[in-house]
């Protein structure tokens, strides 16, 4: 199992390496030359649309919002590697990790709005809303249903159960540390069965709801998880204030440093935090766009920026925040401390009860977590089949995936996941460099449009030369234009 596990590590470590990183990095800059930078000079109006009305759906019900989507698919992305993968970047690649972490999510930004822009555009529709994503765009757009199943399937298994049951397994793990810190011994045999019960009830509430449930629950958690770190992190900030320019002085320096290509670590420096970076991201790995299609807004490129937007806050701002809170501790860079530097520091600015309301904290980022997970699940597996039974079979499968991943362990799962999360983005990173003259074109239109004054609004007769679009339809556009004209 050791020798299994050992090809695997090193199979991915391969893919990510020499492969995907370098594509990444390539299309990237592509789509950032091609699009006018469309990562930098359109931030403000990033923040315009994640304001978008959704107007009505075709059932009279609210369908998902632009902020919404954004908030299921950051619900995905901040996970525990935010906390602990952050942290082991640290660990194995030293301060200088942190700079090409940031220096990736600025430049990978151009990949996640071409990607969340086409999934907009490609989407499907039904009486509740919409929903979409790589596989849809692959069909419609390049008429290639086999790389739309691939990518379904893949996705499916990879987040809906493989990572579902990590994050399951994080959260009564973190729970048994607390437990067993108050009473001063091992945590109980009944403990992990019980979390992996509330978790699986839990999960199923929501998840039963449909989309539109997952939505309004990840809008409610991800700002409240993500203020209660931030307010930590601002904590230990202000506890070290006066060390603040050393430790920005040591990310640069250690991201360029001499001492770094002597010792041969600036390679790992870099691959660690473009790696890390983009793991916590997750721009160009074709799982966001998941979300961004089930928005209602009035054009393509609305969501298109909102989800480049996302990337922002996940790396700019919370993965920031885990390495001020790391670096300021001033750690020892050990690849077996790297997953409890994050809870050491903690603990060593701001004493004991830190261990706990990190608890609390990796809970609500792990459960949401769980939740976007899903969501990308039951997407693709609408894409795969339109039996009610088979969605029906999906979530009862994540529950019962939600209560086993929190009693059992899955090292050699996760490793595999990481493999095939890697071929997975492979697939997306092939269809999106064919694709993105398209997400270009939408983009000219948008700003067109916005230099004139007006509120971007797109129909498919825009552009009759695009063919596979199955929505952007006047009809299937008007319950937008009464919210629309008041803005």
């Amino acid at each position: 199992m050791d020798a299994i596990n050992a090809g695997i590590v090193a199979f991915s470590d391969g893919l990510w390496a020499w492969l995907l990183i370098p594509a990444l990095i390539i299309l990237s800059l592509y789509f950032t030359v091609r699009s006018g930078a469309v990562q930098f000079r359109m931030i403000p109006d990033m923040f315009r649309a994640l304001r978008s009305d959704p107007g009505l759906a075709a059932d009279g019900g609210r369908p998902i919002s632009a902020f919404q989507a954004f908030a299921v698919s950051a619900a995905a992305r901040i996970g525990t590697g935010n906390i602990a993968g952050v942290a082991t970047a640290i660990a194995l690649g030293g301060p200088g990790a942190i700079f090409w972490m940031w220096a990736m999510a600025l430049l990978v930004g151009a990949a996640s709005f071409v990607e969340s822009t086409l999934a907009q555009l490609y989407k499907v529709g039904s009486k509740d809303g919409y929903h979409g994503g790589p596989a849809y765009y692959m069909e419609y757009g390049l008429r290639s249903r086999w790389m739309g199943v691939l990518f379904a399937v893949i996705i499916t298994v990879t987040f809906g159960f493989v990572f579902t049951s990590v994050q399951s397994n994080t959260i009564s793990s973190a729970v048994a540390t607390s437990v067993s810190t108050v009473s001063g011994t091992e945590s109980p045999a009944w403990l992990a069965p019980a979390i992996g019960v509330v978790l699986a009830l839990a999960t199923g509430v929501i998840i039963f709801g449909g989309a539109r449930r997952i939505a309004r629950a990840a809008a409610l958690m991800v700002p409240f998880m993500a203020g209660i770190y931030l307010l930590m992190g601002l904590a230990v900030v202000a506890l070290n204030i006066g060390q603040i320019p050393a430790v920005l002085t040591d990310i640069v320096t250690h991201a360029f440093g001499l001492r770094e290509i002597a010792a041969g670590g600036l390679g790992t420096a870099i691959l660690q935090g473009m790696r890390r970076g983009m793991f916590s991201n997750e721009a160009g790995l074709g799982s966001a766009p998941n979300a961004a299609a089930s928005a209602a807004v009035s054009h393509p490129v609305k969501q298109g920026l909102v989800q480049t937007l996302g990337v922002y806050f996940d790396t700019l701002v919370v993965c920031s925040v885990t390495a001020f809170i790391v670096l300021l501790s001033d750690p020892t860079y050990t690849e077996e401390a790297g997953p409890t530097l994050t809870q050491n520091a903690l603990e060593g600015n701001l004493g004991p009860w830190a261990l706990h309301l990190l608890t609390l904290i990796i809970l609500l980022v792990a459960f949401t977590s769980v939740l976007g997970n899903t969501f990308y699940g039951a997407a693709n597996i609408a894409y795969l089949t339109s039996s009610p039974n088979a969605m029906t079979v999906f979530r009862l499968l994540v529950v019962a995936v939600v209560f086993l991943g929190a009693i059992g362990s899955g090292g050699l799962v996760w490793t595999l996941a990481d493999s095939t999360m890697g071929i997975m983005a492979l697939v997306n990173l092939a269809a999106l460099a064919l694709l993105a003259p398209v997400a270009c074109r939408l983009l000219t239109d948008f700003v067109q449009q916005r230099r004139q004054g007006l509120d971007p609004f797109f129909a498919r007769d825009t552009m009759p030369d695009v063919t596979g679009v199955q929505c952007w339809t006047e009809e299937d556009l008007r319950h937008l234009r009464a919210p629309l004209s008041k803005s």
